[in-house]
């Protein structure tokens, strides 16, 4: 027989697997007798084959006689991860700051040949971001395929100003029975992680 045969691309599905038959490979073989049977030496592919395979076709034909022809069959996995986020809430610490990672973002992202990296585009908080904050997951699979979802970060400050007083503080009056204080007179370097707003004195 004369085989003829075609080379092919094929694409991994979503459970990465990909399959051909014999009428993807052959491109009209052909035999003075006619032909009994042809078959592929591979016919399935997954995750593992990204990229170029060898396959070989068999043509056999009705006495008997049988000749092979090899083809290149091109493994493709175009299929994105799914990005799967939740969203978080976190509390700035004495200092003012907070940090994220990946896993605390990342829900069960995946993809059909797996995962080679994820990463977040904001990882460091600190006061002037209280509130909510739009973070970035992107996930990229072991064939460069990448994609991203966002999710929200909700920035707290639940640290209290630590107050610090001068104690005792003495106070003459004047020669008319009267004296005044300020914040100042009492406030001994009170602080706070993320700033302070205002001072007072309830007398």
């Amino acid at each position: 027989p004369i085989v003829v045969v075609q080379n092919i691309t094929v694409e991994l599905d979503a459970e990465g697997a990909a399959s051909i038959v014999v009428a993807d490979i052959d491109n009209g073989s052909l035999d003075n007798c006619s032909i009994t049977s042809m078959t592929l030496d591979v016919t399935d592919f997954d995750c593992n084959d990204v990229g170029e395979n060898m396959v070989t076709l068999t043509v056999t034909d009705v006495n008997g006689n049988s000749n092979t022809e090899t083809a290149t069959v091109t493994v493709v996995d175009a299929i994105l991860p799914t990005v799967i986020v939740q969203d978080l809430t976190v509390e700035l610490d004495a200092e003012g700051v907070a940090s994220i990672v990946v896993a605390d973002i990342d829900n069960g992202s995946l993809d059909n040949c797996g995962i080679a990296s994820m990463s977040l585009d904001i990882t460091s908080f600190e006061c002037t971001l209280v509130g909510e904050n739009t973070v970035v997951l992107t996930v990229t699979d072991v064939n460069g395929n990448s994609s991203n979802a966002t999710a929200t970060v909700t920035v707290l400050d639940t640290v209290v100003p630590i107050v610090s007083t001068v104690a005792p503080f003495t106070l003459a009056l004047d020669n008319t029975g009267n004296a005044a204080i300020v914040v100042a007179d009492i406030d001994n370097g009170s602080s706070d992680n993320c700033g302070i707003a205002s001072m007072s004195l309830d007398v």
